[in-house]
């Protein structure tokens, strides 16, 4: 019973989903910060933040539909997806495009992690050096005669 316990939560995909989470919060944590000290403040330099949620109200038959709360959720999201995209998704995708360029120069990092695409064409030379017979060593093979 512990032993299989053990297996489960050693496996990759414990581990990995343990780390997500891990790394998760604290990137909520971040834009969370950087929303509330940076964002909110500025917005409500041209909008009061508590009035948008009581702005807008249109009752019908006893009913407040809210549109101001909407739209200050709207505002909020939006402003979430900027902060996501311009402090995290930017420039992990500008390091990785420059990680790239230096990759098809030649210039590999002495730190950069060994990426799929590394891996994959190691295999394939390694495949291509034991298919090909080894120079100037006669194989028994016959050539094929040429056309």
């Amino acid at each position: 019973m512990l032993k299989g316990f053990r297996e489960f939560i050693l496996r990759g995909n414990v581990i990995d989903l343990a780390v997500a989470v891990v790394i998760g919060a604290a990137f909520t944590a971040v834009v969370t910060s950087i929303v509330t000290n940076l964002f909110n403040p500025l917005i409500s330099s041209f909008f009061t933040a508590n009035s948008l949620d009581k702005a807008m109200i249109v009752t019908l038959n006893g009913s407040d539909i809210k549109f101001g709360a909407v739209l200050g959720s709207i505002i909020s999201f939006l402003i979430v997806a900027v902060v996501v995209y311009f402090v995290f998704v930017f420039p992990i995708n500008k390091l990785k495009e420059r990680t790239e360029r230096l990759r098809k120069k030649g210039v590999v990092e002495p730190d950069a992690p060994v990426t799929e695409l590394d891996l994959l064409t190691e295999i394939r030379d390694l495949l291509q050096a034991q298919q090909s017979p080894p120079s100037g060593a006669g194989t028994g093979r016959h050539a094929d005669p040429l056309p």
